[in-house]
């Protein structure tokens, strides 16, 4: 049984080379590219298969590009249901510079959705069989999206029965008092913009965090703080999660592994600091492969002892 679902409203072809050094004007010439299938709930989907459990993604999916990114997951083994659209599925573009270690990312924009289109992808996920326990949407929103959109999605866990976690744009919260959500993982800047002020310190967030609780939003808030970790709010539990320091290769994908080991472990019945744990070791290992590999199970395991 498929505990896990996964939505990515705007995935992508990624494509990961690497080049001596980035000059403008020149050619560039590039290493083999690497094809993986991207967007915020593929990888999250991607990185709970990689870590042994199972997850099924949703998404809309149109012209080669599409195409590909099905053929990309069943290489990987991960179960998807993709919903065809007449738009071409968008490609991004990461570019590892060897001279300076740098990497470059373009990310080109989505196709619009219509609204048949989006009826579509809410019916696919209304009609999961078996129905997920669990429904993680996350990443950016092509054009097409309306301001209703965190509502229906939040209307169509209830209808399964399954807790949603929500990794979505700032824009898609605000003005959302009564969503109802079981998590959200805004990242400071987000958090600051709903707050209308300057969160510099851990009481504030704590404080901006329980807001969104108070006002129905979310019952848990994961907030993303970068390279200084992550907190962890309730309306009990304020705690603060230090990230793991490891030599970095790559960012790609490191927000999506981390929710993706908070949603794993929380699924098994790990308690939320328990799950931060993990998660925080899942987003770190992500960050030890180059461009779009995202997790390899041994990294997690081998950085998971030193969280105490």
């Amino acid at each position: 049984m498929t505990a896990i679902a996964t939505l990515t409203m705007n995935p992508a072809l990624d494509i990961a080379t690497a080049t001596p050094e980035v000059r403008p004007t020149e050619k560039l010439r590039c290493g083999a590219p690497r094809y993986d299938p991207g967007g915020g709930g593929i990888n999250v989907a991607r990185v709970i298969h990689a870590l042994g459990s199972e997850a099924r993604a949703v998404f809309p999916a149109g012209g080669p590009a599409g195409a590909m990114l099905g053929q990309l997951l069943v290489a990987q083994g991960v179960e998807y249901a993709a919903v065809p659209i007449a738009g071409q599925t968008r490609e991004s573009l990461t570019v590892h510079e060897e001279t300076s270690g740098k990497e470059f990312r373009f990310v080109l924009p989505g196709p619009e959705l219509s609204a048949h289109e989006q009826d579509a992808v809410f019916e696919t996920l209304a009609a999961l069989d078996p129905k997920p326990a669990w429904l993680v949407a996350s990443g950016s929103l092509p054009p097409g999206i309306g301001e209703g959109f965190a509502k229906r999605l939040a209307e169509t866990a209830r209808g399964l029965g399954a807790r949603l976690v929500l990794d979505a744009p700032g824009k898609v919260l605000r003005a959302e008092a009564g969503l109802g959500v079981y998590l959200v993982k805004p990242n400071l800047g987000e958090l600051e913009d709903m707050a209308g002020v300057k969160l510099d310190d851990h009481d504030k967030a704590c404080a901006a965090a329980r807001n969104l609780i108070a006002e129905g939003v979310a019952e848990v808030v994961v907030l993303s703080l970068g390279s200084k970790g992550a907190q962890l709010v309730t309306d009990t539990i304020c705690e603060h999660f230090e990230a793991i320091r490891v030599e970095s290769v790559s960012a790609v994908g490191a927000g999506d592994a981390m929710l993706a080991g908070l949603v794993l472990a929380l699924s098994r019945g790990d308690s939320l600091p328990d799950a931060m744990r993990f998660a925080m070791a899942t987003g770190a290992a992500a960050t030890l492969r180059p461009g779009t590999q995202l997790v390899v199970r041994e990294d997690v395991e081998r950085l998971l002892p030193g969280l105490g």
